[in-house]
């Protein structure tokens, strides 16, 4: 599995385990239907508390990311991602808030913070076509 935790960042594991999930399935290397490991296994391969795993497949069911069935045990939701809620929304406006004023105080014209944003977007949606070739 494609998954990468920093141990040193301030960022709890259970968030870094969630955002590198939810990259997975935007660039097209989770795909729906996608089993994934069970809580244990992905605990043990990674390192970490099983809790921190379990949390994480929790929440990204919560938000419509990931089924749990009896017999098939986790996937990727096989039929449709969430959509744009007003949740969603106002969670975009913060993150983006905090980071634009950070790359304000520290001189980053708008235009920069744009096109950061703006490729970033854009390598995102570049690997999802590309899978489809």
């Amino acid at each position: 599995m494609f998954i990468e935790l920093d141990l040193q960042s301030e960022t709890p594991l259970y968030e870094q385990l969630i955002n590198q999930m939810i990259e997975g399935i935007a660039s097209g290397a989770l795909q729906p239907g996608d089993r994934l490991p069970s809580v244990r296994n992905l605990a043990e391969n990674l390192g970490i508390n099983l809790h921190t795993v379990n949390k994480s497949y929790t929440l990204l069911k919560q938000d419509g990311f990931l089924q749990v069935h009896p017999k098939k045990g986790v996937i990727v939701h096989p039929d449709t991602m969430p959509g744009i809620t007003a949740e969603f929304e106002a969670k975009l406006f913060r993150q983006l808030r905090s980071l634009a004023a950070e790359a304000a105080v520290r001189g980053m014209t708008e235009e920069a913070f744009v096109n950061q944003c703006r490729k970033l977007y854009g390598d995102t949606m570049i690997k999802r076509e590309g899978e489809g070739q």
